[in-house]
């Protein structure tokens, strides 16, 4: 898709759009998207729009973006944890919907977001990534060319209120409060957490007992429910053998390497197979009353 098709596409959805500012209204004009207060913000060559007014981290680099893309697309680490999230959207959508809206917050590379609408097999389903990291969202504008990418805050995110049919937030920080704002009044939030096995063999192999990160043993479902009616609860969690390539593509795509030792780092990534753990919980809500 070129820049000017993109730029169609978002105009069609221009109404959900706004100022992350002023929360004022946008128009596009001249291949850019300008509020009534003079806010403006072009749409990059490679199709996402920067709404962010601060650098990211720059920790997350493209390097670490590729080598997720490569975990997620092509090792099947996650491709029950994409089953089991399609057949959500599929069932709670079926019954007379024309058309879905479905934001990804804090989607990175943006492959989580594309293969479950893949998954989903919903022709309708228009996708919306945000994340802070431009290198991340750059990378999802040139790998999928249908969803509208936005670098951006979710604390200001550049949508209106009651916009969306479908949020999608995984294994990333949320903002409970935001979501609550942008979701329609029908929708649904999906949240995917990691429990206590998740990774564990990455994590093993480059902390010291005393070092490693354990994930919480208590589910935070209890925090969800503060904010939404909590519908469902499900586990994801099973062994998956992947090769020495994504073995060192996992650990690359990985926060847990940026403090480890490199002669772990190394040894972890030079293994010719191992059996990687996922173990994650999918917290499914709605708006209370």
């Amino acid at each position: 898709m070129n820049k000017q098709k993109k730029m169609e596409s978002v105009q069609q959805h221009i109404a959900a759009i706004c100022c992350p500012y002023c929360r004022r209204s946008l128009q596009v004009k001249n291949g850019s998207l300008i509020c009534t207060d003079g806010h403006t913000f072009d749409l990059a060559r490679q199709g996402y729009v920067n709404m962010l007014n601060r650098p990211g981290n720059q920790q997350y680099d493209k390097r670490l973006f590729m080598a997720r893309q490569e975990i997620i697309t092509a090792s099947g680490l996650y491709d029950v944890l994409h089953q089991k999230i399609a057949k959500v959207v599929k069932e709670y959508f079926a019954a007379g919907r024309s058309s879905l809206f479905m934001l990804d917050a804090g989607c990175g590379e943006g492959s989580h977001l594309q293969r479950i609408i893949e998954r989903s097999q919903q022709p309708v389903i228009t996708g919306v990534g945000l994340d802070l990291s431009k290198e991340g969202i750059k990378l999802a504008a040139q790998s999928y060319k249908e969803p509208l990418w936005f670098v951006g805050d979710l604390a200001k995110s550049p949508f209106t209120d009651g916009v969306f049919d479908a949020i999608l937030n995984i294994l990333s920080p949320a903002n409970y409060k935001e979501f609550q704002r942008l979701l329609a009044p029908d929708g649904i939030v999906i949240k995917v957490v990691p429990r206590q096995n998740y990774l564990k063999e990455l994590r093993e192999a480059l902390f010291m007992e005393t070092e490693k990160k354990v994930y919480r043993k208590q589910s935070p479902a209890h925090r969800f429910k503060e904010h939404f009616e909590l519908v469902d609860v499900m586990d994801v969690s099973h062994v998956t053998s992947l090769n020495q390539a994504h073995l060192s593509q996992l650990a690359l795509m990985s926060p847990l390497s940026w403090t480890a030792e490199r002669e772990r780092i190394v040894r972890f990534s030079e293994r010719e197979t191992a059996g990687i753990t996922i173990d994650l919980e999918i917290l499914v809500g709605r708006l209370k009353g």
